[in-house]
């Protein structure tokens, strides 16, 4: 189990990479190509529509092809997408590698987390997601030694792209093994798994509440990573390098967030996690918003990514104790297009907002979005007492 805890790990590493790229590097491209501030939300909006329906094969392909051979086709396509933005001169070829980009993130990340929601511990589950962690913030670091010297974007998106082609390699040489230990998890199964359509789970109250939590934490979550190196640079007067180290600090929160919550997971329930990190989100995005020195803003950033950190799985984890170990997998699919619907409408939303209003609106839109995931998971509450009641 140790060597598949380190494929895992190194794969999750392949997800968060490309992850962290765009809103990083994003002031250096709409001034090198002459282009709008928004048009990043459209670029997010385009890689999340292609997330979103790749989730919703996920359970289909996994269950014919193996999670380890998924988590291979997956990872390359990223880095396939990667290395082609770096020899792209025009805005034509963000929208197009978008697809592959797109595709290859949903079908790994629904694919990935199934797997550890069944076969992990809760602490697992937040360590594992620290590699994600790890990937999204070591992109950022790139970036920002990229842009530092030449203000050269095309280089940044080479050095992630190469290293998500390593993490490729790694995973293909390793595949042997995965396969082999992925059948000795399925001779030992006790529950079959079951493959339910998209039609089914939406006429299940409780699932569709649950699409609306994922909807909308993950929504403020890539809202955050996304623009907050454009409020660091539009309305703080940062430079484009510092706007991209300030950034990181995001990143650098969710991973120590992740890594504290599979520490503490080992006493305290995912439930109860997850209420701190509310607290902490809300405030976090108060601190942000105060007319204070900037550094001020920047530990306000790196709070808030503590507190979004051990949000995602430990929500992942309840998953199969919610609904059922044997249409876990399912649920996990949907949610996570309805993770990538979040992700492809709010960030655009909040593109026109800082476009038209100011960039400064940021730390509020957070907040807004927080009071609507606590209001969507107290239904869900709500709803699930009321089908087991039924039941």
């Amino acid at each position: 189990m140790t060597i598949l805890l380190v494929l895992m790990a190194i794969s999750y590493i392949g997800v968060g990479l490309p992850d962290s790229v765009l809103g990083t590097v994003w002031p250096a491209v709409y001034e090198d190509l002459n282009l709008p501030v928004s048009l990043a939300g459209y670029i997010s909006l385009t890689v999340s529509f292609f997330t979103m329906l790749s989730c919703l094969m996920s359970t289909r392909l996994t269950k014919r092809f193996s999670t380890g051979v998924v988590a291979v086709f997956s990872t390359a396509l990223t880095a396939m997408a990667l290395l082609g933005l770096s020899f792209s001169k025009n805005i034509i070829f963000f929208f197009l590698l978008s697809v592959p980009l797109g595709v290859g993130a949903g079908t790994i990340d629904a694919a990935l987390n199934g797997f550890v929601a069944l076969n992990c511990t809760g602490s697992q589950m937040s360590y594992l997601h620290c590699f994600y962690g790890l990937g999204v913030t070591l992109s950022p670091y790139l970036v920002s030694l990229c842009l530092a010297d030449s203000n050269d974007w095309h280089r940044a998106y080479l050095t992630v792209g190469l290293i998500q082609s390593a993490i490729t390699l790694i995973l293909l040489f390793a595949l042997p093994y995965w396969k082999k230990r992925e059948k000795g998890n399925s001779d030992e199964e006790e529950t079959p798994t079951k493959v339910l359509s998209t039609k089914e789970m939406l006429k299940m109250p409780s699932v569709v509440l649950s699409c609306v939590v994922f909807f909308v934490i993950c929504a403020c979550e890539y809202t955050a990573g996304v623009w907050s190196s454009t409020f660091f640079a539009e309305y703080k007067g940062f430079t484009a390098d510092k706007a991209a180290k300030s950034a990181m600090l995001f990143y650098v929160g969710m991973t120590l967030g992740r890594f504290v919550s599979g520490i503490v997971g080992k006493k305290l329930k995912s439930l109860q996690i997850l209420k701190i990190c509310v607290g902490i989100l809300l405030s976090a995005s108060v601190i942000i918003a105060l007319p204070l020195p900037s550094y001020v803003a920047c530990f306000g950033l790196l709070l808030f990514g503590f507190g979004m950190g051990p949000t995602f799985p430990n929500l992942s984890y309840l998953v199969p104790t919610l609904f059922g170990r044997d249409i876990s997998q399912s649920v996990i699919g949907i949610q996570l297009a309805s993770t990538y619907l979040g992700i492809m409408v709010m960030p655009s939303v909040f593109g026109l907002i800082a476009e038209n209003v100011s960039a400064g609106m940021f730390p509020y839109f957070l907040f807004v979005l927080m009071i609507l995931f606590v209001f969507s998971a107290a239904l869900l509450k709500k709803a699930l007492r009321k089908e087991k009641a039924d039941l």
